[in-house]
């Protein structure tokens, strides 16, 4: 099984780099139905599926969200500035999945025009994505986001621990003692 970066690394290889972009800001806001002809190839490529009908036809049925999150997934490893918009668009996808992957290509690519949504996902009902949405203010966020990350050091373990340490990060990136 290869992983996601080398599945990349085929896609651009088979586009290039400028291409495999462009159909990841199109996968990203394509809806399940959507995904043929050159999406589907890619989405097949990013997956690493063999089954076609996978996604085209929704087998097992629910599961055509998947593209974009690998559409998302993908940005993490190639990246343009153009696919910021699709990108933002992700983290308001209905599948908790997407939110977190674009949360985490938010964090990596440092978009800060993402900080305002990031912060209302801190309050998302997936721990998953709450988590990412923490570690994304730390990466974007300004002082002014440091009471909703203080807010998760209460939660489950995992954003409680991912509330910690984007605290330590934007204290650091800041320069302010914001704990």
């Amino acid at each position: 099984m290869t992983s996601p970066r080398e599945r990349v690394r085929q896609a651009t290889e088979r586009w290039g780099e400028a291409d495999v972009v462009r159909l990841c800001s199109e996968l990203v806001r394509s809806s399940p139905g959507a995904v043929q002809g050159r999406l589907l190839d890619l989405a097949m490529v990013l997956g690493g599926l063999t089954d076609r009908d996978w996604l085209a036809g929704g087998k097992p049925p629910g599961h055509g969200y998947w593209s974009r999150v690998w559409a998302v997934r993908a940005l993490l490893y190639v990246w343009d500035q153009s696919a910021g918009r699709a990108v933002i668009g992700a983290l308001g996808d209905e599948h908790w999945r997407v939110r977190e992957m674009a949360l985490k290509v938010v964090a990596l690519r440092e978009l800060g025009q993402a900080a305002g949504i990031a912060e209302r996902l801190c309050a998302d009902e997936v721990p998953r994505v709450r988590a990412a949405a923490v570690r994304a203010l730390a990466a974007v966020g300004e002082g002014e986001h440091a009471d909703v990350v203080r807010g998760l050091l209460d939660d489950g373990p995992l954003v409680a621990r991912a509330a910690a340490s984007a605290l330590r990060t934007l204290s650091r990136r800041l320069d302010r003692d914001l704990g």
